[in-house]
């Protein structure tokens, strides 16, 4: 509050009120009170009829003191300039900006003067502001006037405020065989009363389609993994995984997806005590696409299992990740479990920058279990250069028949 000769200067945080609280005192009745516990609590008003004993009321308590902000919330103040003496005051200006530690904001709904401001009569205004920032801010609130003597008037009051994090968000980024990329996202509340997690998403690049794993599908229906109710008690972690593919614009161009690239970013909804809302986006997310060297040799088609001593197709795709044209001889190496069909040593012709084929291959594995493929080479002609690929993928090679006859 400021008072200033005519006009009085009133700032109120404005916020939804709590539920009430109270504290249950019990006893058995063979102790000494008896039941003088349970009367006072059913004559208490604040208690809910039946339920005496639960901490929870039926009645709303007003905010006590300005409370804590948090990052993503919205701020409302509610300002109010009264004239409190007998005098008409003219040219009311009120203003009120907010200062943080990286810009000063206008939040007055009008900058235009009041003509004048009768005795007992006042201004009020409610201003609003999405907190964007944490750290320390700054409510400026002026006001200037003129008296009936045309005297020229002017104060200012500050509101200093905290705005804190309410959220604590880790990504992690695992890559695929393929060139799919795998997001977990690690949120925890920090705060000290529970969320309601309304929505958490991720808006892909340009270069990504994504898939969200949260759900699992029941009778064409998908319910969430974390259940009907999404609420995040106090310091509780949850983590949510997202499939981001290539788009097949990009993912045939060999040479884009490379080095740091932007995945997306992070877009959070929330709400807390009797719906007040919520709303946090992360910065774009990084990730360091895995270097794949001069030559990519990934697989298009293999099988999960396969019959033992069984000749089983796949599908190779090379693919050039230089800058220059590679001509091409696949050799095929045999290993004690994995045999290759074929002839070995075969050209394959020229390959420019950013081109890729296909190439299908026989293999069968004379041991059972889980196998890796591995003994391919690759040599460039032209640098006299080979490139060896091992554990390229694993297949389940079963027996066909009974244990006996294995």
């Amino acid at each position: 509050l400021t008072v200033n000769m005519s006009l009085y200067f009133t700032v109120m945080r404005l916020t939804k009120p709590t539920l009430f609280t109270n504290l249950p005192a019990t006893c058995e009745d063979r102790d000494l009170p008896g039941d003088l516990f349970g009367q006072l609590m059913r004559q208490d008003p604040s208690t809910i009829k039946g339920a005496e004993t639960l901490m929870l009321g039926e009645m709303l308590t007003l905010p006590q003191n300005f409370g804590n902000i948090f990052l993503g919330e919205t701020f409302s103040s509610y300002i109010s300039v009264h004239n409190d003496s007998s005098q008409v005051v003219k040219d009311i200006l009120v203003k009120a900006d907010l200062q943080t530690s990286s810009q000063r904001l206008n939040l007055s709904a009008s900058n235009s003067a009041v003509a004048e401001l009768k005795p007992e009569c006042c201004i009020d205004d409610v201003i609003h502001h999405e907190v964007k920032e944490i750290g320390t801010h700054i409510l400026v609130c002026a006001v200037s006037y003129t008296t009936q003597q045309g005297e020229k008037l002017y104060f200012r009051k500050f509101f200093k405020f905290q705005v804190l994090k309410p959220l604590d968000v880790k990504t992690k980024f695992y890559n695929a065989e393929t060139d799919e990329v795998f997001l977990e996202a690690q949120i925890q509340n920090i705060t000290t009363s529970p969320m309601f997690m309304e929505k958490v998403s991720l808006e892909p690049s340009m270069m990504y389609n994504v898939t969200e794993l949260n759900t699992v599908t029941q009778v064409d229906k998908g319910e969430s993994t974390f259940g009907k109710m999404s609420y995040l008690q106090p310091m509780d972690t949850r983590q949510y995984l997202y499939c981001l593919k290539p788009k097949p614009e990009y993912a045939e161009k060999a040479g884009i997806i490379k080095g740091v690239t932007v995945i997306g970013k992070l877009d959070i909804v929330w709400k807390t005590n009797l719906g007040e809302r919520g709303r946090l986006q992360t910065s774009q997310l990084q990730r360091m696409a895995p270097g794949y060297g001069d030559i990519r040799l990934s697989l298009d088609l293999i099988p999960d299992t396969v019959n033992l001593e069984e000749p089983f197709d796949i599908i190779c795709k090379i693919t050039n990740c230089s800058e220059r044209t590679m001509d091409l001889v696949l050799e095929m190496c045999n290993t004690s479990s994995i045999h290759w069909c074929g002839i070995s040593g075969r050209q394959l012709g020229k390959l420019s920058p950013g081109a890729f084929l296909s190439l299908p291959l026989t293999v069968l594995s004379s041991v059972q279990g889980l196998q890796s493929i591995s003994g391919l080479r690759l040599t460039d002609t032209f640098l006299k250069r080979t490139y060896e690929y091992d554990d390229i993928a694993q297949v389940c090679v079963v027996c066909p028949f009974t244990s006996n006859e294995c």
